[in-house]
C-alpha cells in the first residue's frame, strides 16, 4: 500500500468533502444523533465549504491519496486559531486531520501531523492547537502520543446541540 500526501490545490474540495463526510460518519454513528451528523456534513464537510477554504488566505490543507488510483483517504487543515484559549500570532490550529477507519494504525496520522507540523514551523508558529470532542478516546490518545496536552474546554456545535470539546496544544 503506497500513499502519497500532497498540499491541496482548487479543485481537491469534493475529494476533501467526501473523506469528510465519510469520516464524520465513521466516527459519530452511533454517538451523536443522525440528524445532527448530516446537518453538520451539509454545512461543514460540502464542497462549497472546502473550495472557501481552499482560497482563504492563512488556510494551508494536505490531501493523503492511494498511490494505485488516486482516492483521497486523509486530509489535514492548519487555520489560524479560533478557539476560546488565549492565543498569540505564533500560534496555529489543526483545525482537521481526519483519516478513514481503514487506514487508522497505518501511520497515516501520524504522516499528516508531521506535515502540518513541518508545515507551522517552517512558516514561524511555534504552538499548535486543536479542539476534539471529548468523547472521541481514541483520537484523544492519538492527540497525546503526539504530544499535546489540555489547554481549556469549549462547546462544539453540531447540528441542533452542542458538544464539549477539549482544546488541546503542543509546543513545536
Amino acid at each position: 500500500m503506497s500513499i502519497t500526501i500532497r498540499p491541496c490545490v482548487a479543485g481537491d474540495e469534493a475529494a476533501l468533502a467526501l473523506v469528510g463526510q465519510a469520516t464524520f460518519l465513521e466516527t459519530y454513528a452511533g454517538v451523536l444523533p443522525a440528524a445532527d451528523i448530516l446537518s453538520h456534513c451539509k454545512t461543514q464537510h460540502g464542497e462549497a465549504f472546502y473550495a472557501n477554504w481552499l482560497a482563504k488566505p492563512g488556510y494551508s490543507l494536505w490531501v493523503a491519496e492511494m498511490d494505485e488510483g488516486g482516492a483521497a483517504i486523509g486530509y489535514a487543515a492548519l487555520t489560524p486559531p479560533d478557539l476560546p484559549v488565549p492565543t498569540g500570532e505564533r500560534d496555529v490550529e489543526l483545525k482537521r486531520i481526519y483519516v478513514l477507519n481503514r487506514f487508522h494504525g497505518t501511520g497515516l496520522g501520524a504522516k499528516l501531523m508531521s506535515t502540518a507540523m513541518e508545515s507551522a514551523t517552517s512558516n514561524g508558529f511555534t504552538r499548535m492547537l486543536l479542539g476534539v470532542f471529548g468523547g472521541n478516546a481514541r483520537a484523544i490518545a492519538f492527540y497525546a502520543r503526539q504530544g499535546y496536552a489540555e489547554a481549556g474546554v469549549r462547546k462544539f456545535r453540531v447540528g441542533a446541540n452542542e458538544y464539549d470539546d477539549l482544546v488541546l496544544a503542543r509546543s513545536l
